[in-house]
């Protein structure tokens, strides 16, 4: 997914802000469920909605991201284990890394319960379990 850094995603040292990556992160995985065919109207499991949050995150900031840098967020599925979701992520500036997030994200009824996937989420995201390069 591509992410122009603006202005705004910037601190006073011209730098992206560190809590914007997570902002692109997220954007990151909900465009790659959306690529696979996941909107949120295919979170419903019958009349049942389903929801996802995050339980873990841990970023490794290796370089800083500037104004008007072109990035990409480059997203994998490792695994589906019961309820979870494991994530790897990457914040990219052409071939250089700048951050990497392990993220586990929990999928939950609307009332906050954990809850196993759908099978058509499962079924989307079997292809795309694989580790990020």
């Amino acid at each position: 997914m591509p992410v122009r850094v603006y202005y705004e995603d910037t601190d006073f040292t011209g730098l992206v802000y560190h809590a914007n990556y997570v902002r692109y992160f997220e954007r990151g995985r909900s465009d790659c469920l959306r690529s696979m065919g996941i909107g949120h109207a295919e979170l419903l499991d019958g009349e049942r909605p389903m929801a996802f949050v995050v339980s873990q995150l841990n970023l490794s900031f290796l370089k800083p991201a500037r104004i008007d840098d072109a990035l990409t967020v480059r997203t994998s599925y490792d695994s589906v284990k019961g309820p979870r979701l494991l994530i790897s992520q990457a914040v990219m500036r052409g071939e250089d890394v700048l951050c990497r997030a392990q993220v586990e994200v929990v999928c939950i009824h609307m009332d906050g319960r954990p809850r196993r996937p759908t099978p058509a989420l499962v079924e989307a995201v079997r292809p795309w379990l694989e580790p990020l390069a």
